[in-house]
């Protein structure tokens, strides 16, 4: 019987409710209180039988469909107490948790009746909530790029339900990493020691841990489970066709340096070529548009001429034909910012390096900034020190060599650390040799669009960098490259040399690094990021990343226009340098001091992991059928479940809309006998 009633009261609560159904029954049988009244006898011959049936204690229970309705009602209600239904999945365990995730991914409308996976997630969970026991809590936590924490535990459904209606959806990366640890903290508890004694600081409770997600994202590494039983339930489908904007940008035209150019390229998701339109829109009216055919799995770029354009916002988008069922909307649009770049001023300090000239030398790099070079030697000379202390330069890059005293400009230090002690720690002033480059942050303006997956190191120093710092290259060894701020300076470190000594004194490469493609991108991605307050902007930023600006002029505050017109007030981290963290929404932001805008910057996708929104397949070695990859999570595989598990079917809500409809006919028949 279990699988057909689930209890909901208590022995007393059932008991004070058996005892509703005699009460209906005593009020027809108890005998009617009459008050004496004189009145002729004639009015009474009409009742005199009806009497008769009141003047005992008791009295014969006669016809009533009142009582019969009454009863029924009654009896509606505790069938509906005991919660009958069919059985479904049945939920094992005392305490649940359910991480859903509302990356951009997630908006691909591939679920059934055209819904986003969002929303299908969120009525699965629905529908497990409802599945819950009395003493079953629940917590709930959205995540992207980072954790949310939606409900915490509790066995009140209502709340759950209003929990599930406040997640959106966001136009983030998705990392399962922060959720994990958040649950983590609820089911483990932390263990301390004071005075050599072990205790705990949270009860232990064993979690059944429900992963709603698409597994567009990693592997999650050194993580120990514990106490968490998790279960992977994945959404959406093995075939969702997408074309996605990956790239879109402004430059100069090479040939002709005095034209601006618009660079936007386009990947296709699908295993057959296929042909779109890719549209150009300058503050917000058509400029130019081009037709692509894009390759099974490959790219396809267009160039657009912005002949005496000097300032605008720009908007690509792509015009898809409805049959092609494209599932994600939301990489369909990208943006950039077309702005008039003035030169900036760079020294470089160097004994001499020709493949780090040679990419400083090109004919984009000269239209950034004047660069100018000066050996270690030179370093020594009063007016050098001077100049360097008196910030004319905007960037210093210091190759094999070291200032005595850190210069008020930007650098960047090739195969040292810099003479500071927030960036000495012990053992990071070793060489170590041989690192196998094994992530980088693409989404950082130095590394923009800069491909690091083959290049080979001899050796190294270690750049660790100090706090409020980041590392932007890591390795098998440690961080190869990392960044930090210095007052309202930023100081960056690449721990290996370029070309080196050997130990006979001979010059000699350290890496590849310079006959890939990626060597001369990075270098322009440095003057563009170091090289000015004017050019401080990176071309793009990714969604829910921390968003960090140059700004001309002296003002302490400065307000920050959102794509949907929403302003934020925001106080400067000092005179110049702005910090904006709200930066989650696709298109371009507005920076204004008072009603001047300043700059400008543009939040793009341009993910691969979230527009590939089909989901990873494996065969089955025994029957051959495709299955959804599982999830690895620490050292443990998490095995993909049918998103369409059954859930258990339950009539409650019927047998409580037909008590009401009781109650109304109940009600309707006894106005209508009394008034009629």
């Amino acid at each position: 019987m279990d699988s057909l009633f689930r209890n909901t009261l208590g022995p007393l609560g059932w008991l004070v409710l058996c005892l509703i159904p005699f009460a209906i029954f005593a009020l027809y049988f108890l005998k009617l209180k009459r008050q004496p009244v004189e009145v002729p006898s004639t009015y009474l011959w009409n009742r005199v039988i009806e009497d008769l049936h009141v003047n005992s204690l008791w009295q014969r229970l006669r016809r009533s469909l009142l009582l019969f309705l009454q009863l029924l009602l009654i009896g509606l209600a505790m069938l509906a107490l005991l919660r009958p239904g069919w059985q479904g999945q049945k939920l094992s365990g005392q305490r649940f948790i359910f991480l859903v995730d509302n990356s951009a991914s997630m908006s691909a409308t591939d679920a059934l009746e055209g819904k986003t996976r969002l929303e299908a997630a969120k009525e699965r969970v629905a529908a497990l909530v409802d599945q819950l026991e009395a003493d079953m809590p629940a917590m709930i936590i959205s995540f992207a790029d980072g954790p949310q924490v939606v409900q915490e535990f509790t066995d009140n459904k209502r709340l759950l339900h209003d929990a599930l209606e406040r997640i959106e959806q966001t136009a983030g990366q998705t990392d399962l990493s922060g959720a994990l640890e958040l649950a983590d903290g609820f089911a483990n508890p932390v263990r301390v020691t004071e005075e050599e004694q072990d205790f705990e600081v949270a009860e232990e409770n064993e979690v059944e841990l429900y992963i709603f997600s698409d597994g567009r994202f990693g592997g999650v590494k050194d993580f120990s489970l514990g106490n968490l039983h998790p279960l992977f339930l994945p959404l959406g489908s093995f075939e969702s066709p997408n074309l996605a904007i990956s790239a879109f940008n402004t430059r100069r035209s090479e040939d002709r340096p005095e034209i601006r150019q618009a660079f936007a390229q386009v990947a296709n998701f699908t295993d057959a070529e296929q042909k779109t339109v890719i549209e150009l829109f300058l503050d917000e009216q058509l400029f130019d548009a081009a037709e692509l055919t894009v390759p099974a799995g490959g790219v396809a770029a267009a160039t657009f001429n912005l002949s005496g354009k000097d300032e605008g916002k720009l908007l690509s988008s792509l015009d898809i034909p409805a049959e092609f069922g494209d599932k994600l909307p939301l990489d369909n649009q990208a943006f950039a910012i077309l702005e008039d770049r003035r030169d900036g001023r760079v020294l470089l300090v160097t004994p001499g390096n020709r493949t780090v000239e040679s990419a400083l030398s090109t004919r984009r790099a000269d239209r950034i900034a004047k660069i100018e070079k000066i050996t270690p030697e030179t370093l020594l000379k009063a007016d050098v020190q001077a100049q360097l202390q008196s910030e004319i330069y905007d960037l210093v890059i210091f190759d094999q060599c070291l200032p005595e005293t850190m210069p008020q400009a930007n650098t960047l230090m090739i195969g040292r650390l810099p003479p500071l002690a927030s960036w000495s720690k012990e053992g990071f002033d070793q060489v170590v040799y041989a690192p196998q480059i094994i992530d980088w942050q693409r989404g950082h303006p130095l590394l923009n669009l800069v491909e690091l997956g083959n290049v080979q190191i001899a050796d190294t120093l270690l750049a660790s960098p100090p706090l409020g710092g980041r590392v932007l290259i890591d390795s098998t060894r440690g961080p190869l490259l990392a960044i930090a701020p210095r007052d309202r300076y930023e100081d960056a470190v690449l721990g290996f040399e370029i070309v080196g000594t050997d130990g006979q004194g001979n010059r000699t490469f350290n890496t590849d690094w310079p006959r890939k493609h990626s060597f001369p991108s990075f270098w322009l991605n440095v003057l563009e990021y170091f090289a000015g307050n004017q050019i401080a902007t990176p071309r793009y930023h990714l969604p829910g990343r921390l968003v960090e600006l140059r700004i001309p002029g002296e003002s302490e505050t400065v307000s920050v226009e959102m794509p949907d017109g929403i302003r934020r007030k925001i106080d400067l981290d000092e005179p110049g340098r702005l910090t904006f963290s709200e930066a989650d929404q696709l298109g371009i932001y507005q920076v204004r001091d008072g009603q001047t805008i300043v700059k400008r910057f543009a939040v793009n996708l341009f993910d691969r992991e979230e527009s590939d929104v089909a989901l990873r397949v494996r065969q089955d070695e025994e029957d051959g059928v495709q299955q959804v990859e599982s999830l690895s999570i620490g050292y443990v595989d998490v095995q993909a479940q049918s998103p369409a598990l059954p859930v258990r079917k339950e009539l409650w809500k019927l047998l409580l809309i037909g008590a009401l409809v009781v109650l109304v006919v109940e009600w309707y028949i006894y106005n209508r006998r009394v008034y009629i």
